[in-house]
């Protein structure tokens, strides 16, 4: 069909959600230190996230974030954190003197 348009291939095997759930992400950030960073995310699929950090990573970098929780003083069943998840960095925008990291979680969340 002459001047048909097709539609543009999706990218994403999942669905992303706008949703910000604070975050503790851990490193090393691009000068060598490690870090950790109270933040959030701005979406979230099963298979990766995008966060917001005033950190520099690097593309292809291994990061891990965890869920703040309840401290143990308020229940005793509940750890401070969620186990880490482990996200590898695709890409990243700078917006002001925040930067937004795209993530790939290495393994997708059940």
């Amino acid at each position: 069909m002459k001047g048909a348009r097709l539609e543009p291939v999706q990218r994403r095997g999942t669905p992303r959600i706008r949703l910000q759930v604070p975050i503790f992400l851990r490193g090393t950030d691009a000068s060598g230190a490690d870090f950790v960073e109270l933040t959030k995310t701005l979406n979230i699929s099963a298979t990766g996230a995008c966060i917001a950090s005033a950190r520099v990573l690097r593309r292809d970098q291994i990061v891990n974030l965890t869920v703040p929780t309840p401290s143990p003083a308020s229940s005793g069943i509940v750890p401070n954190e969620t186990p880490p998840i482990a996200a590898k960095v695709l890409r990243q925008d700078l917006v002001g003197d925040m930067r937004l990291f795209g993530l790939e979680f290495l393994r997708p969340l059940e």
